[in-house]
């Protein structure tokens, strides 16, 4: 269910929607985080809109976030929203000046390498949940397409029995990131998991992920205790996350020397900034690529 939000926001999110024509889910972002930024800045500066607020309240906010784990990434993320309302109370005369307008964080998460496993660790975490009942069945393919498909968690539990595309041996993500479908071609070892998985649900529609008990869609806390119980299983010693599975798809790729667009393509990357987070696991092949074009302009001369 959507929080309601004070009218004239849900004025602006329907201006967004109806208007600017953005993407559903991009709206139900823009919710949740005016949502959070109206109740937390609300115990700092009690009955004053967002648009009302100053810069320092703002700055105190941020801190808090920063204090409570945020990243700058993500709160780059939420200003950018909240940006948005504030340019459009401005421009709308219900505010003197939007006062984060051109007002950023340094992204320290530009320069993190994302965290994923090495092919050994893949092995044992897989091998940790063996498929000898339906439960295991179930969670032995939640690993296998995390991983064998670098699906996001909601782009994986969104996924119905129909969205296997029996054959092209295809995945069909229907709503990614953005709202923007793609098609994934899914490994040989992975897809025989996948027909068998198929087989045992004997053509019942709906969703392909389904609890036991009240056999309902599946939904990103279940899906990330089942990666975690897996990973206790294996005895890794580092806390696994379903992101961690779909980075470790992307890196494993790039290892191969597929190409970046290929990855970017795959993994449902809206720019190639997205993507450019796993260059650190090409060392010397940008050096490799300029003297190779050197060597070539200087035989063409």
């Amino acid at each position: 269910m959507n929080p309601t939000l004070d009218p004239w926001i849900e004025g602006y999110l329907e201006y967004q929607l109806k208007v600017r024509r953005l993407a559903p889910r991009s709206i139900v972002d823009m919710r949740c985080t005016l949502k959070r930024a109206h109740q937390k800045l609300g115990l700092l500066r009690p009955g004053v809109p967002l648009w009302k607020l100053v810069l320092e309240d703002y700055l105190q906010w941020i801190n808090q976030e920063r204090q409570a784990g945020y990243s700058n990434q993500s709160l780059n993320k939420d200003l950018s929203h909240i940006r948005g309302l504030l340019d459009y109370a401005w421009r709308s005369g219900r505010a003197d000046r939007n006062v984060l307008d051109g007002f950023t964080l340094e992204d320290s998460a530009r320069s993190q390498k994302p965290k994923s496993l090495d092919l050994e660790q893949t092995r044992r975490l897989i091998e940790a949940t063996p498929g000898g009942s339906r439960e295991g069945r179930r969670d032995r393919l939640i690993l296998l397409l995390l991983y064998g498909c670098g699906l996001r968690t909601a782009e994986l539990c969104q996924l119905d029995v129909t969205d296997a595309d029996i054959e092209r041996q295809e995945i069909v993500v229907r709503h990614g990131k953005g709202d923007r479908a793609r098609r994934i071609p899914v490994p040989e070892a992975v897809w025989l998991v996948v027909l068998a998985y198929l087989a045992e649900r004997k053509g019942k529609k709906g969703p392909l992920l389904r609890t036991l008990d009240k056999q309902v869609r599946l939904g990103a806390k279940h899906v990330c205790d089942v990666v975690s119980g897996a990973g206790k299983r294996a005895s890794l010693e580092l806390e696994i996350t379903p992101k961690m599975l779909r980075h470790s798809f992307a890196t494993h790729l790039m290892d191969r020397g597929v190409d970046l667009a290929v990855i970017a393509s795959l993994m449902g990357h809206r720019s190639a900034r997205e993507t450019g987070v796993y260059l650190h696991r090409l060392p010397g092949r940008a050096e490799a690529a300029v003297k190779l074009l050197s060597r070539e302009q200087g035989g063409a001369r």
